[in-house]
């Protein structure tokens, strides 16, 4: 780790490009799921997917704790030249990826159960939804190693790995998806197995490519896969790992609660104005994969001065990031206030739900230049495994949110809606503002 390395714009941009192109490649794989099962001329296997697909969403969104605490201890190990200690972080948090697998194994059909109970759909989308769901969570153990391991890449730097990777899961399960639906007729079946092979395939390659580059972190202590019981189970950092794990659980499970709130509450209002959520949502989300590259830099920059040490990396890590994420975010609203009609109209020719698209829009364009800066400190907050001021602004955040819509909501219907949302990333870019020194105060004076 070369601690005297200048964080440039450039530097910033070679580390956040990777992840945007990767983030890119994730509705890919939605659209030809979709695809090829919309070819098949059964409206219910299409709502099947739809409905499985939502299922494990929500299910592994939830452990999205393994990519990003892995993010900030691996980050900070590497940055304090602990090498050894960067190994056992991603073990530890490998361990507690298959301990959690083997539990959704154990426990698939209660899992099922409950979300069929709670996604309702006809007999025959839930059907194919249920074995979508028996097939691919098989994958889980896969599934969640993977997320451990982008977590160490992260942490690393290395972003192109994380890039690799991305298109490899990706890349192979759209093959197989046509191969296994288009070319075996296997339907649902198909997809699912598509997936549970892609993620096994994936996980295999990240660990050669983490014994790879074992290699090249330093001395020979490290070199190998191997790694001692003592330094493995060390008491205080396994401690430290699961404290972190449960914070950014706690956090993501209110951030999934918040987004649901919004989908239902859009639901309650009709189909013409739930489906006008749905797509502008689809350019929330498109605009979050832009900012994500930047904020994902962040973890590793931060994470990497806090365990150097170093306040002036810390300042300029935080400032590069920031100042390019911003303005990624401006020129993303300049899109959607030119482009918006456009894109509206292409991906309905639902007259009504066009209309009010068009309608709600101006919402989406402020999107991107209010969400950047909660994006931003998230980044910031996990890179230097700041997690209990994580949690409780989110929680903060989140009760702020409800109440807002209680106020807006009933006064000015999908209105308040989404000034209830717009309003939910102020709040938690603020709740994470004052509790910025908690991150400083990881680097002593």
């Amino acid at each position: 780790m070369n601690h005297s390395e200048i964080i440039t714009r450039k530097r910033v941009f070679h580390l956040a490009w990777p992840i945007i192109l990767s983030n890119i490649s994730i509705p890919l794989l939605g659209l030809v799921d979709t695809a090829v099962i919309g070819n098949l001329g059964q409206a219910a296997l299409i709502g099947s997917i739809a409905l499985g697909a939502l299922m494990f969403s929500f299910l592994y969104w939830g452990f999205g704790f393994l990519r990003m605490g892995t993010t900030g201890l691996v980050a900070q190990a590497y940055g304090a030249g602990k090498l050894e200690e960067v190994k056992a972080a991603v073990y530890r948090a490998m361990l507690l990826a298959l301990a959690i697998g083997f539990v959704l194994l154990v426990l698939h059909g209660p899992l099922l159960s409950a979300a069929l109970y709670l996604l309702d759909g006809s007999t025959l989308v839930e059907n194919g939804a249920a074995e979508y769901f028996t097939i691919r969570i098989w994958s889980a153990p896969a599934t969640l190693l993977n997320l451990a391991l982008l977590g160490l890449f992260l942490g690393l730097q290395d972003t192109r790995a994380v890039l690799k990777l991305q298109f490899l899961l990706n890349g192979v399960n759209i093959v197989l998806d046509v191969v296994f639906v288009m070319g075996f007729e296997l339907g649902v079946a198909g997809v699912a197995s598509a997936t549970l092979i892609a993620e096994y395939l994936t996980v295999v390659v990240a660990l050669y490519m983490l014994r790879a580059r074992l290699r090249t972190l330093g001395p020979s202590v490290v070199t190998t896969m191997r790694i001692s019981r003592a330094a493995l189970l060390n008491a205080s950092a396994l401690r430290h790992m699961l404290v972190v794990n449960a914070d950014l659980m706690i956090r993501t499970i209110s951030l999934i609660f918040a987004f649901a709130w919004f989908t239902n509450q859009g639901a309650k209002s009709g189909d013409v104005l739930l489906a006008a959520n749905s797509i502008l949502m689809q350019l929330v989300s498109f605009a979050a994969f832009f900012m994500d590259g930047f904020a994902l830099a962040a973890e590793s920059l931060v994470g990497a001065a806090i365990g150097s040490k170093n306040r002036e990396r810390l300042k300029a890590g935080i400032y590069r990031t920031s100042e390019l994420a911003i303005f990624t975010s401006v020129l993303l609203s300049i899109v959607f206030a030119l482009g918006g009609e456009y894109i509206i109209n292409f991906l309905t020719n639902v007259e009504s739900v066009r209309q009010a698209g068009l309608l709600y829009l101006p919402w989406v364009i402020a999107a991107p230049v209010v969400s950047v800066f909660c994006f931003q400190l998230d980044g910031i907050f996990i890179g230097a495994t700041a997690t209990r001021a994580m949690r409780n602004a989110m929680v903060v955040s989140l009760a702020l949110y409800l109440v807002t819509f209680q106020v807006l909501g009933s006064s000015f219907g999908n209105h308040g809606l989404w000034a209830s949302l717009i309003l939910y990333y102020v709040y938690r870019a603020i709740t994470l503002w004052l509790r910025m020194p908690s991150v400083y105060s990881k680097i002593s004076s």
